[in-house]
This record gives structure tokens, C-alpha cells and sequence, in this order.
């Protein structure tokens, strides 16, 4: 029987929370067209619809049966249970945990109110490890489970003012990780996480022309990240090839956290 062929995702069966856009929508793209099954999860029942008829379109004459679309808030542990039922129900189970929701408010810390911070926290903390209790029985089922974390290079590498809430919730992210990777192994769960940089996306946009062109400049290549870009990442993480890699980061950031000074990169 020939070796099945490397980074082989065919019919793995993937979850994406945060899944309808910018760096969510990118990753479920990146599996839907290596041949996974892949359920995008949002907050909005018209955003998953919507992602779910542009992942079909990729998926072309495969597209019956392998993209769903489910809400979910991710704060709330019972919806995530919820998702993770539905998920098991329709493709038979779960390999890939796609932990990307998450939300990036701006707030000076001198006057950051205690409501957003819990915001950001529970999205982004609590809704990771939510996440991954509520679809815990099925990676243990799947023999092979992958959990891959969206965290960024903001809090764990870099700062940002106006972004101390969500810098502190990304470097909980991998502190998360480091732990749930080791209680994990036991069941052959591998569990990791991307950090990327700054990636073209809506919400980027609207921090307006002159914050794109720093962020742009500050990047040796020259350029903003693609969303799929992080995809590829996630790909590598949650394929067979990746199994003896747990409890790891792989930074995207097209070398933004190399310079010393802007003038290395001048």
C-alpha cells in the first residue's frame, strides 16, 4: 500500500472557532482546500453563512458534506459544548481544534474599565480552554487530536499601548498551552500555537492608513502578513507530520520581531 502523500488532511475533521474572517476564515480556507471536513464557528449566524458559502465555492465539486457553519461564544462554556456536539454529530468526531477566536478592543489602561477587561479575558482566555474541554472527548476519541491556539506576537513578544488587556490574554494563551500540552500527551493531543504578526485584515484596516503604513514598514519583507499564511501554519501543526511537536510556537511575522531598531530595517 503506497505512503499516503506528506501533509495529508484529507477528511480530517476540523473545527475553527472565530472561523468567518480575517485570520479564522484564512485558516478554515488553507484546510477546506487540503481536503479536510471543516465546521467554521462565529458569533454571527450571518457571518457563518457567509463563510460557509465562500469555503464551499473553494471546495468546488467536493463541497457536499465538508464545510459546515455553527454559532458559538466562545465565553460561554455550554455554547461551546454545544458546538462540539454538533460538530461530533455531523462529521463523526473532531481532530483539529482551530482556537482562534478572539477579540483585539483598544483600551488605555489608565481608564480601562473592569467590564473590558473581562471582555477581552473571557474571549480570549476562558474561550480558548472552553474550547478545548468542550471538544476534549472527541480529540481523545480521534487518536491523533491537534489543538492549535491563536495567540499573537503581541503580549508573549511585543507591546503595543492602548492593547495591555489583549497582550496580557495572548501571553495567558501560551501559558495555557504549556500545561494542557503536557496533561494531553498522554492521550497522543498535541497542542500548540501560531503567533502571528500584523495580517491584512478588515479590523486592520480600520486602525486607518498611517497605522498600516508603520506596521508595514516595521516588517523586513516589506509587507503585511496574508491570513492564509497562518493557515499554512496551522496546517503544518495539526498534519501527521507534526506529532512529535507539542507545546511549541511558530511565529508568522515576516521577521517583525527581528529588528532592534528601526534602523535595521531602514
Amino acid at each position: 500500500m503506497p505512503a499516503a502523500p506528506l501533509f495529508d488532511l484529507s477528511d480530517t475533521r476540523v473545527v475553527v472557532t472565530g472561523g468567518t474572517k480575517g485570520i479564522g476564515f484564512g485558516i478554515a480556507a488553507v484546510f477546506v482546500q487540503a481536503g479536510a471536513r471543516v465546521a467554521v464557528a462565529g458569533r454571527s449566524r450571518l457571518g457563518v453563512d457567509a463563510a460557509v458559502a465562500a469555503l464551499e465555492e473553494l471546495a468546488g465539486s467536493e463541497a457536499p458534506g465538508r464545510v459546515v457553519g455553527l454559532t458559538v461564544d466562545v465565553a460561554d462554556p455550554e455554547s461551546c459544548h454545544a458546538l462540539a456536539a454538533s460538530v461530533t454529530s455531523v462529521f463523526g468526531g473532531i481532530d483539529v481544534l482551530c482556537a482562534n477566536a478572539g477579540i483585539f478592543p483598544q483600551a488605555e489602561l489608565a481608564t480601562m474599565t473592569p467590564a473590558q477587561l473581562d471582555e477581552v479575558l473571557d474571549t480570549n482566555v476562558k474561550g480558548t480552554i472552553y474550547a478545548v474541554q468542550a471538544c476534549l472527548p472527541a480529540l481523545k476519541e480521534s487518536g491523533r487530536g491537534r489543538v492549535v491556539v491563536t495567540s499573537s506576537i503581541t503580549g508573549p513578544i511585543t507591546g503595543y499601548p492602548g492593547w495591555s488587556h489583549y497582550g496580557a490574554s495572548k501571553a495567558a494563551q501560551l501559558g495555557f498551552m504549556r500545561s494542557a500540552a503536557i496533561e494531553l500527551a498522554k492521550h497522543a493531543i498535541t497542542v500548540n500555537a501560531v503567533l502571528p504578526g500584523n495580517v491584512e485584515s478588515a479590523g486592520l484596516e480600520e486602525m486607518g492608513e498611517h497605522y498600516l503604513a508603520s506596521m508595514t514598514s516595521a516588517v523586513p519583507l516589506r509587507r503585511l502578513g496574508r491570513a492564509e499564511e497562518i493557515g499554512f501554519a496551522a496546517a503544518f501543526l495539526a498534519s501527521r507530520e507534526a506529532a512529535f511537536i507539542t507545546g511549541q510556537t511558530i511565529v508568522v511575522d515576516g521577521g517583525q520581531t527581528l529588528p532592534e531598531s528601526p534602523d535595521a530595517v531602514a
